[in-house]
C-alpha cells in the first residue's frame, strides 16, 4: 500500500488547530478545518479562511501527489480550483 500524502497527513495531524497553508502561486493563509478524513490514501477536508467568507475544499489529486484546493463564494454555485498546497504548518 502506498504512503499517505505528507502534506495531507500534516494537515490532518494539525487539525483542529488552525493551519497555515502555502499554495503553488505563493498565496499563504490561515485555514480552520471543519473536518478532515482519509479514505485509504484519498484525502478530503473542508475549511474556512480567517480573512474571507468563502468555503474551501481540499482533496487529493488522482495520483495522490498533490492536495488541490477549491473555493466557493457564498453567492456562487459550484467550486473553482485555486491551486495546490505546497506547504502546511501550524498557525501561530
Amino acid at each position: 500500500m502506498a504512503d499517505l500524502n505528507p502534506i495531507a497527513k500534516r494537515i490532518h495531524n494539525l487539525t483542529p488547530k488552525p493551519v497555515r497553508l502555502t499554495l503553488d502561486d505563493g498565496t499563504e493563509a490561515v485555514f480552520e478545518m471543519s473536518w478532515t478524513e482519509f479514505f485509504q490514501q484519498e484525502f478530503q477536508a473542508e475549511a474556512a479562511r480567517r480573512d474571507d467568507d468563502a468555503d474551501y475544499r481540499l482533496v487529493s489529486s488522482e495520483d495522490n501527489e498533490s492536495i488541490l484546493v477549491g473555493r466557493s463564494e457564498a453567492d456562487e454555485e459550484g467550486w473553482s480550483m485555486i491551486g495546490s498546497v505546497v506547504a502546511a504548518e501550524a498557525a501561530e
